[in-house]
């Protein structure tokens, strides 16, 4: 797409610190990040989330991810990792454009990457089993 910034990142239109980068991606440090080495999975290809994102692209963000996140435990000796991923507006997605946020962790490094666990009811469970399985 011709307004989206991470298309024109990805796709080397503006200089970004890249990571890694073949046919189908680029992988970029964020400029905000929050961790030492965070970095982005980008699609060279534009897809809004990842409802859009086609299969076969979505077949190789898992592996790529993991090679990074490899690099990332033995060059940077992080202590762990996060992989975020958010879709829609109410789901802290900032850019339309399908990225996956590589976060190492280290101990101390005072990141919450957290959600407040409800207590649903076993009623509750069983009916939203029952609505995903219909």
């Amino acid at each position: 797409m011709d307004n989206c910034i991470f298309c024109k990142l990805a796709n080397g239109v503006f200089p970004t610190r890249t990571v890694y980068e073949d046919e189908s991606f680029r992988v970029i440090l964020d400029l905000g990040p929050a961790t030492k080495g965070h970095a982005l999975i980008l699609p060279k290809s534009h897809a809004a989330n990842l409802y859009e994102l086609p299969d076969d692209v979505a077949a190789k963000v898992l592996p790529l991810a993991k090679k990074i996140a490899t690099q990332m435990k033995e060059k940077l000796g992080c202590d762990g990792l996060n992989l975020v991923q958010n879709n829609g507006e109410v789901a802290g997605q900032t850019v339309m454009h399908f990225h996956l946020h590589l976060i190492p962790r280290y101990e101390g490094d005072g990141q919450n990457i957290l959600w407040k666990p409800t207590e649903p009811s076993e009623q509750e469970l069983d009916d939203v089993l029952a609505v995903l399985t219909k």
